[in-house]
């Protein structure tokens, strides 16, 4: 059982919002929020709900950040979104997408088992480090994309660079999709590991998802960095137990 996530449902947490302050108050964010009250007062109906949008923020501190998976918008249909890329909760049955996720986690881990309840709800992922994080936080109900361009594109670039920044060395950024690709361009290849591929939709993943990713290759090349990290900072005698216990950068399983 995680413990309780920490911070107002309609703002980051309070690690991410002291990082992220500076951007709230740019005309940028100010006109994308003008936008989504317009749409509120409209009665346009968005998801995730209000509270929800950080949830990413709060169920993955800043100082915890391990891997980020970048995804493109939220479930756009009732009950499925609650802001973190590709989870759902119960008695929310897995998206497709999801399911094409879990096809590939498969293929590396054969004694990989689905979460419970229907085997959506992926809070342990982010609690464990796993940042999830979609390029737009906002969608209208059944309307895929609907809310892209409208100032969410900058505010997720300024989360990934933050997370490239204070997290200084071997973040694993998983990048699905073209415009999740975008949001990862910038990220130096010489401290961080990213590895790009078609988003798991079902409309795409026939075109290389669970064949061509390798979530295993993800988890190996951050062991390779951390301990070469940890040579530079402990004497050879202690070099192989440490990497061991430290490189092992997240728990799938």
């Amino acid at each position: 059982m995680g413990t309780r996530p920490q911070g107002s449902g309609a703002t980051p947490r309070l690690g991410w919002l002291a990082q992220l302050k500076e951007e709230l108050v740019t005309p940028e964010f100010l006109a994308l929020k003008g936008f989504l009250q317009k749409e509120k007062q409209s009665g346009v109906k968005m998801f995730p709900p209000e509270n929800e949008i950080y949830s990413w923020s709060r169920h993955t501190p800043l100082h915890k950040v391990k891997v980020v998976i970048v995804g493109q918008d939220p479930y756009h249909n009732h009950n499925q979104a609650h802001g973190l890329a590709f989870s759902v909760r119960p008695p929310t049955p897995a998206p497709p997408s999801l399911v094409n996720i879990y096809t590939g986690i498969k293929n590396d881990y054969p004694s990989f088992q689905r979460p419970p309840n229907k085997g959506g709800l992926l809070t342990p992922w982010a609690e464990r480090g796993v940042l999830l994080l979609n390029t737009c936080l906002t969608v209208r109900a059944h309307q895929a994309a609907s809310h892209s361009n409208k100032g969410w594109e900058r505010f997720t670039q300024k989360a990934i660079d933050i997370v490239a920044r204070v997290r200084s060395h071997g973040v694993v950024f998983l990048a699905w999709g073209t415009p999740a690709g975008k949001r990862v361009a910038g990220i130096n290849r010489q401290k961080h590991y990213v590895l790009q591929s078609v988003h798991p939709s079902p409309l795409s993943a026939s075109r290389g998802f669970p064949r061509r990713f390798r979530f295993s290759t993800a988890e190996l090349r951050a062991r390779e960095k951390l301990a070469r990290r940890i040579e530079q900072q402990f004497p050879k005698p202690e070099v192989a137990a440490i990497a061991q216990t430290a490189g092992r950068i997240q728990e799938f399983t």
